[in-house]
């Protein structure tokens, strides 16, 4: 008996680690972007994702996301989920999950040769219960740095950095990841991305992810997002992003970014942000 109180235990807290281990990045993909949202607009999601592993499975359903342009090159942001977590031993539970905040802040604009570059630090807040693998246990911080380019209908976006997380069982890591994308049409977006979360438990191991999706616009300011990723190396994952988009807000003052809300969709980097 005490063996298998260990074991489910074991399994339990290997499970609350694989729980908050993708966290969510520039929807629908994981990489992310160094494009902040135009001034004085607006964007907000209503989403599910999946990450299934051997430890079991957890779904935010629903989670909503809601960024701002502040000022410009300046984008506020933050995610709320309700997350459901289906251990492979354990019990199942549902309820809030770890609340994301951050500011993006892009200082290199895009010209001629030159990428436009920025940083997009994240806090992600403690509201989930680590107890019901519904969240990490503890405030813990991303710090990355994201690079962008486009050409014609191409766009390619990248970048990486490093995550502080000292919560019990976790570890602070580095992340990377790179995509490349492509407009086929108005309506349509492909991209695919790898992506690598780095090693963020003291239990797990490290994975290698590729993911595919993009999006399609049914008007400008609204628009459906899909990907559908595993994992190519490492620890097996399987993951997966539905979401429906709008954007809106006013014209003034918007500056360089304008033009770019004719592209439906999250900015157009973020086709595929």
């Amino acid at each position: 008996m005490k063996i298998s109180h260990v074991h489910r235990a074991s399994v339990f807290l290997l499970f609350i680690l694989f729980a908050s281990r993708l966290a969510l990045c520039g929807p629908p993909f994981l990489t992310d972007d160094p494009e902040p949202v135009p001034f004085r607009h607006y964007e907000f999601y209503f989403f599910s994702t999946l990450d299934r592993a051997s430890s079991g499975y957890s779904v935010a359903v629903p989670a909503f996301e809601f960024n701002a342009g502040v000022a410009p090159n300046l984008q506020l942001h933050l995610i709320a989920p309700l997350q459901l977590s289906v251990p492979a031993a354990g019990l199942n539970n549902y309820g809030i999950g770890d609340v994301e905040v951050g500011a993006k802040y892009r200082f290199i604009n895009e010209k001629g040769w030159r990428p436009q570059v920025g940083v997009f630090p994240m806090l992600e807040l403690p509201s989930g219960d680590s107890q019901r693998g519904l969240g990490n246990g503890q405030l813990w911080a991303r710090l990355p740095i994201w690079l962008q380019k486009s050409w014609g209908p191409w766009m390619s976006y990248g970048g990486g950095g490093y995550a502080i997380n000292h919560a019990t069982g976790m570890r602070d890591h580095s992340f990377f990841g790179w995509l490349v994308q492509r407009e086929l049409s108005k309506k349509v977006t492909l991209g695919a991305e790898w992506f690598n979360p780095g090693r963020d438990s003291v239990a797990g191991g490290n994975s290698q992810i590729l993911n595919a999706g993009g999006f399609y616009n049914f008007s400008e300011n609204f628009s459906l997002l899909f990907t559908a990723g595993h994992s190519v190396q490492g620890d097996s994952h399987t993951v997966a992003y539905l979401g429906l988009y709008w954007t809106w807000g006013s014209g003034k003052g918007s500056g360089h970014d304008d033009p770019k809300l004719s592209r439906a969709m999250f900015p157009p980097h973020q086709q595929l942000r």
